[in-house]
């Protein structure tokens, strides 16, 4: 078998490792899933899942990352369209909206739901991977945001946070059904949030000289 041969053997395997610990997970959560679990899924042994990943918590990284990875490349997309700061922060946060919106289980990926609100992590090292690819992701919302409001870095990050809050609240009410109970569109919601903020950063006109 040629080396070729062998690597596409094996990014296929370690595919299938992933997409069944994707299954496992959004059944029993993190901390309900086990190496034995996800490789049943997959229909290999527990050893071969370990030739891939050393702990469940790597295999929960390595979707992770991924996700963050697609999530990062359509806020660019949205964004490489725009020619003005206000178009480039609606597109940002409306793309970073309709990527959780139209992917509940990405959602719940990231914000380790699956077994509720409660603070958990995967360890210092790969917490600190998985945060700065978030970061890097929200940077899409911090650059035209910065530019349109001329902002402070202090201010842009402040403002960066509270609409990542602000999406994530209402992904989070849609995702459960609380909005339909509550007769409320979250897209419309998103579109409140965005003219105000829009409107709360616009810098004001100059004052017209006689």
């Amino acid at each position: 078998m040629t080396a070729s041969r062998r690597e596409t053997n094996r990014k296929f395997r370690q595919d299938a490792v992933l997409a069944a610990a994707k299954a496992v997970f959004a059944l029993a959560g993190l901390e309900g899933a086990t190496i034995r679990a996800i490789a049943q899924e997959a229909g290999y042994t527990a050893g071969a899942v370990y030739s891939y990943y050393p702990t469940k918590e790597a295999i929960y990284a390595e979707i992770l990352a991924h996700s963050l990875h697609e999530l990062r490349a359509a806020m660019s997309h949205a964004v490489a369209g725009e020619t003005t700061d206000e178009g480039g922060l609606r597109a940002a946060i409306r793309a970073f909206y309709r990527f959780y919106r139209s992917r509940p289980q990405d959602l719940d990926l990231g914000l380790y739901l699956f077994q509720g609100l409660r603070p958990r992590g995967l360890g210092p090292e790969l917490d600190r991977q998985l945060n700065s690819r978030l970061i890097a992701a929200l940077q899409k919302i911090a650059g035209p945001l910065t530019r349109f409001g001329n902002l402070t870095p202090l201010a842009a990050h402040g403002e960066t946070v509270s609409a990542l809050c602000h999406v994530s609240g209402v992904l989070i009410m849609a995702g459960t059904g609380r909005l339909k109970i509550l007769d409320c569109d979250p897209d419309a919601l998103i579109d409140h949030y965005l003219d105000g903020l829009v409107a709360r950063l616009r810098p004001a006109p100059s004052p017209e000289t006689n």
